[in-house]
């Protein structure tokens, strides 16, 4: 286990953090956090620590073109280092005419606005230097329209790839109305779509940008497993977030989605042993339970929609009920699970956005987030209190390093709209300020990184009385903590009974709280933990 110079829990106490894009700069900032003594031990190993998603075209630009890049990635790797992330998930890389990049072109490359290879290959190095891991997004239910293979396929009949992608006659039934959408990621009315000058469809479940892969075919296939040992071997990842994983094969097709990614782990396996793989399944637990057989960590959707509710009705104590639920489904199928929880993600409104730009509710958000059960993932910019609604420009908008004029990292190739200077403040700004949003983030996270009970251990929902109030016990061995949240926005006082009455010492209080003989007085959106 790796030793660290821990004197408290004041985490958040220094951050070398550099306002351009140089990684040499250790200027730091001190902010301090109420806190007690804590273990000098860290706890937690990745996959599950927690993982911070980046969307490489906001998140840092190192040549002024106003495009975020990797070499502008590598720089902030110490940033990312202080706030206590493990794992970094890199929304696609390849070659994409798009902003967001989902529509590949090229699956062995590197857009060339992020960079080139040898420019990944050396992130990847100081990423693990700094005992980070790289994850991947892996774009495979579809390509895009512009791929090599389709312009190929859509061209030729006879072409190579034309079994790479599916097709239908325009008078085959099942494009006059069979197979338009009821539901699930799709905005679209028709996924069948037209090749001017033929008499074929292709289908293309998002749009018709993005023709979907066909994995009934077995040339496809081994062209898929041939690209993941590329990334692993080659190129040096640790593991792949696999888009889209339920529309592999369609809906009224589980059961060969569930064996697909069975096979696709096995592969993945053989070129990796320690591969890590985190699905996207936007569904109930129900539905997704199945996926873990393929599939050892998947986002909890349903986990993020219920914090949410429970943040806007103030409301809280049926949520680490309801996490035991999910997981119940889940460990049915694969007792090793990993939970990848989340507050929101590139498809999704921010989460200050949805709770109104309310900050005391955000910071709650944070620590069910960090206290509850899961191995959590960060959106870039949740930590300094980042807004934004679709459309998803405007949820992926520029990270603020620092004041405008200072910011040489700043991204500008979109005008944001919800994160700007009057809205949010600047990291390096917030460094400052003991009681901001970046160093309630950091100090959650260096306090579960240094729990085993909050990394890794069970969960027992306490019902205290108030509906506001989401109260539970972590434990993992001889580490308990009693956790208490209180979502109301006035404060709550709560009557322990006597099995918790032990609970005396401060492990972490967001604000001032008192406490009597038997009694706990919360204060509105406070959050305390507690140990023997």
């Amino acid at each position: 286990m790796k030793k660290t110079n821990l004197l408290h829990l004041a985490l958040a106490a220094s951050l070398a953090f550099s306002t351009g894009c140089s990684s040499t700069d250790t200027s730091q900032q001190v902010a301090t956090a109420p806190a007690t003594a804590v273990s000098q031990e860290k706890a937690s190993e990745w996959p599950r620590g927690v993982t911070y998603e980046i969307f490489v075209q906001s998140f840092c630009d190192s040549n002024g073109d106003g495009i975020g890049d990797i070499k502008g990635m590598t720089s902030k790797l110490d940033y990312l280092k202080e706030l206590g992330v493990e794992a970094v998930w890199l929304m696609p890389m390849n070659p994409s005419p798009s902003y967001h990049k989902y529509d590949v072109t090229d699956y062995y490359g590197i857009h060339p606005d992020y960079g080139t290879m040898e420019d990944y290959k050396q992130f990847i190095a100081a990423a693990h230097e700094r005992g980070i891991h790289v994850v991947m997004d892996m774009v495979l239910n579809h390509s895009g329209v512009d791929h090599p293979w389709f312009q190929d396929a859509k061209k030729n009949p006879k072409s190579p790839y034309r079994d790479y992608y599916v097709w239908a006659h325009k008078d085959d039934p099942q494009t006059k109305g069979e197979g338009k959408v009821t539901g699930g990621d799709s905005d679209n009315v028709n996924q069948w779509h037209n090749v001017e000058g033929s008499d074929y469809l292709y289908y293309g479940f998002f749009y018709g940008g993005m023709p979907d892969l066909n994995f009934d075919s077995p040339a496809l296939r081994e062209e898929v497993y041939k690209i993941g040992r590329f990334w692993l071997n080659e190129v040096g990842v640790d593991g792949f977030r696999l888009d889209a994983a339920r529309h592999i094969f369609p809906d009224d097709r589980p059961d060969d989605n569930h064996k697909w990614w069975v096979d696709f782990k096995q592969e993945m396996q053989k070129a990796k042993k320690d591969v890590y793989l985190v699905g996207e399944v936007w569904a109930p637990a129900d539905i997704v339970a199945p996926y873990t057989k393929g599939l050892p960590a998947l986002f909890n959707f349903e986990m993020s929609w219920a914090i949410l509710k429970a943040l806007k009705q103030g409301e809280g104590d049926s949520l680490a009920i309801k996490h035991g639920h999910i997981m119940d489904y889940y460990k049915n199928v694969n007792p090793d699970f990993i939970d990848a929880t989340i507050l929101s993600n590139h498809d999704q409104n921010r989460i200050l956005s949805e709770l109104n730009g309310d900050k005391e509710k955000g910071k709650m958000a944070a620590a069910l987030l960090l206290t509850l059960p899961g191995s959590p993932y960060i959106y870039y910019g949740e930590e300094i209190g980042m807004l934004g609604t679709k459309p998803d420009p405007l949820i992926r908008e520029p990270f603020l390093w620092d004041k405008k004029e200072a910011d040489a990292c700043r991204t500008t190739w979109e005008e944001p709209k919800f994160s700007t200077d009057q809205t949010v403040t600047p990291a390096a700004q917030q460094l400052q300020d003991p009681n901001s949003m970046l160093n309630h983030y950091k100090t959650l996270i260096g306090l579960r990184n240094h729990s085993n009970a909050l990394t890794y251990g069970s969960v027992e929902p306490l019902d205290l009385g108030p509906k506001s109030v989401s109260a539970f016990l972590r434990k993992q061995g001889e580490e308990s903590v009693l956790v208490l949240h209180n979502l109301s926005d006035i404060g709550v006082t709560l009557t322990l009974p006597a099995d918790l009455e032990p609970y005396q010492k401060v492990m972490f209080q967001s604000k001032p709280f008192s406490r009597g003989k038997q009694q706990i007085t919360l204060p509105a959106n406070g959050s305390v933990l507690l140990v023997k």
